[in-house]
């Protein structure tokens, strides 16, 4: 079977492609990840994910390289991780009783023959209209300073929702499980 690398350092990540029960390894590649002016947010993350495999295809060369890239828009704007708890506070009480788009962008990069897949995967998160001791509840309790939008999906996140829209519920994680599967047979790698 031919190695898997996932080219990414989230932690998100590497539980999300560990659902597939197949081995694989990872490595942070180091790519310059800031946006080119007047980018749309779709080309961002396909730019960044396949920026992200063809670096580490410099040093693997017989490897199905993972890249994946997020963002979160919201009145399309691009949210950063906020990083902090005022900042993702902000982000929480612009959300409140809007949607907010999760773009992942998702490449597979056979490193021997150079073939590329690439693909943009959309989520929509509906909030809720939250009070501002709800988001401060949710922050103190799950501290989502690391993550675009500010929540965990996986976790206590999901009770800030309406409902979600989209066909692949692992996108907003960070990692299009269902997307990647497809890429993969495609490589000869059957699932399960």
């Amino acid at each position: 079977m031919r190695q898997l690398l996932l080219a990414s350092s989230s932690p998100y990540r590497r539980e999300l492609l560990s659902r597939l029960h197949l081995p694989f390894c990872w490595k942070a590649p180091d790519i310059d990840e800031s946006p080119i002016a007047s980018e749309p947010a779709a080309a961002l993350v396909c730019r960044l994910a396949r920026s992200k495999a063809e670096r580490l295809a410099q040093t693997y060369h017989d490897h199905l390289i993972i890249g994946s890239d997020q963002v979160a828009t919201l009145n399309n704007r691009i949210l950063g991780k906020p990083h902090d708890f005022e900042q993702a506070r902000e982000q929480l009480l612009e959300a409140s009783g809007t949607s907010v788009h999760f773009l992942t962008g998702l490449a597979l990069l056979d490193s021997k023959s150079g073939r590329l897949q690439l693909d943009c995967v959309q989520f929509t998160v509906h909030f809720r209209r939250l009070s501002n001791e709800q988001i401060e509840r949710y922050l103190h309790a799950e501290q989502p300073y690391d993550c675009a939008g500010s929540f965990k999906a996986e976790g206590l996140g999901i009770s800030l929702f309406r409902a979600t829209e989209g066909e692949d519920p692992t996108s907003l994680i960070g990692l299009p499980l269902i997307r990647l599967v497809e890429m993969l047979a495609q490589e000869g790698l059957e699932i399960p």
